[in-house]
């Protein structure tokens, strides 16, 4: 099985930026951890700043792979583009927050993307991640 996460804007200052909402630990180290415990697994990681090059991600991956999870970060809120791009592929997408987006300004509690996902978790912090895995293992 072959799973692809995709990390949008700042995700890739994970362990540094915002320590008190993201958390200490870097994804490179938190993606080393799930490919050691889903190793039966193909996990491939891609994090852009691009709104473009994410959409090219999904075009890339969403018809070949058997999962996707993104966490769009701030284009969340904001991207049609992306939204269309995920309802345009075959492949389902789980939609990761690290936050409770919820639980943050308001601006935040609008997910344009997660109407076009097979779901959507917000609030678990990285383990959200693994969770997300779980739902393409069921």
């Amino acid at each position: 099985m072959k799973i692809q996460i995709i990390n949008g804007p700042n995700l890739n200052l994970l362990g540094i930026r915002e320590p008190t909402i993201y958390g200490t630990e870097g994804f490179d180290t938190y993606i080393t951890k799930l490919r050691e415990l889903y190793s039966i697994l193909e996990i491939e990681y891609y994090q852009s700043n691009v709104e473009g090059e994410l959409i090219n991600k999904l075009h890339e991956v969403g018809f070949s792979y058997d999962g996707i999870i993104m966490n769009a970060g701030g284009y969340t809120h904001t991207s049609v583009a992306i939204a269309d791009a995920i309802a345009a592929i075959n492949t389902q997408v789980v939609e990761v927050h690290v936050s409770n987006i919820y639980a943050r300004e308001e601006h935040r509690h609008a997910s344009l993307t997660g109407k076009n996902c097979k779901g959507v978790l917000t609030g678990f912090g990285l383990d959200g991640y693994r969770l997300a895995i779980e739902s393409f293992l069921k």
